[in-house]
């Protein structure tokens, strides 16, 4: 049943998605409130899955690799969805659905069913590292869509070129709080799920840190943010260095990732 739930969501990624570019194409905001409605029901659909999942299989449905791409996708979606209610930011949903979308195709390479846990991964201190560092994540990967639509927004603006695309996009102002808010938000997510990952990597290894390429993959991306959050909180960055250093970092964190899921195996490499 989760399985089913999951093809559906797909499915309704896919229409939003299409229903966006369409709306780029056309110019026309209505076409973007119906690509709004279908995502949101792609990501009620995905939750009933994850909802399934947890009680069918009695397990976290992030388990592996896979999963985190599933659950990012769905934290992204829900962020965005929550942010297009305060703001009517729908055109945002242009950059969102097509980066779900994407992360949702590689996720149904390796659906959901029950695994066969080794004992180290069962309890609840696991999945809990992994869906705050995901969600984390998840927060960041928005971030890098706002930011990259303020770019265009901005080049448009400049270009003198209001009249067409630019009178649909987001204002300059609240892509960069969204921006703002999203980094703000995502990295003591991801801070707190690197603490738990090593406060369980201490209780399986002997040690919070042994030297393994996700530990450092991750520590690098998390130097980054560290980095990029300070400057704009302590350095007042805004505007064009925020939005092409989120791009560049969450660039970054995704060939982290596959550089994970394409490496030999490693002591993250569970399930």
């Amino acid at each position: 049943m989760d399985t089913l739930f999951f093809k559906f969501a797909l499915g309704g990624y896919f229409f939003s998605t299409l229903g966006y570019v369409i709306s780029l194409l056309v110019k026309r905001v209505f076409v973007a409130k119906i690509s709004t409605f279908i995502l949101s029901l792609a990501f009620l659909l995905q939750s009933i899955s994850f909802g399934f999942r947890c009680v069918i299989t009695k397990q976290s449905p992030v388990l592996n690799i896979y999963d985190a791409l599933a659950l990012l996708a769905w934290v992204m979606t829900g962020a965005y969805l929550a942010f297009q209610l305060k703001t009517k930011t729908r055109i945002l949903g242009a950059f969102v659905s097509p980066l779900s979308f994407l992360f949702m195709i590689i996720a149904s390479i390796k659906l959901g069913g029950r695994v066969n846990l080794l004992p180290v991964l069962q309890g609840t201190l696991v999945p809990i590292h992994v869906s705050l560092a995901v969600t984390g994540e998840a927060l960041f990967a928005l971030a890098s869509v706002a930011g990259a639509m303020y770019l265009l927004q901005d080049s448009l603006i400049k270009k003198k070129r209001a009249h067409s695309l630019s009178r649909l996009l987001p204002s300059l102002r609240d892509l960069d709080r969204i921006n703002h808010l999203c980094l703000l938000a995502g990295f003591p997510l991801l801070t707190v799920g690197i603490v738990l990952g090593s406060l369980w990597a201490r209780s399986v290894w002997g040690s919070h840190w042994v030297w393994e390429p996700k530990q450092i993959w991750t520590a690098l991306v998390w130097l980054l943010y560290a980095f990029l959050l300070h400057q704009r909180l302590a350095l007042g960055w805004r505007g064009h260095k925020t939005a092409w250093f989120s791009i560049l970092s969450f660039l970054f964190l995704l060939a982290c990732v596959l550089i994970n899921m394409f490496s030999p195996s490693t002591l993250h490499r569970f399930v």
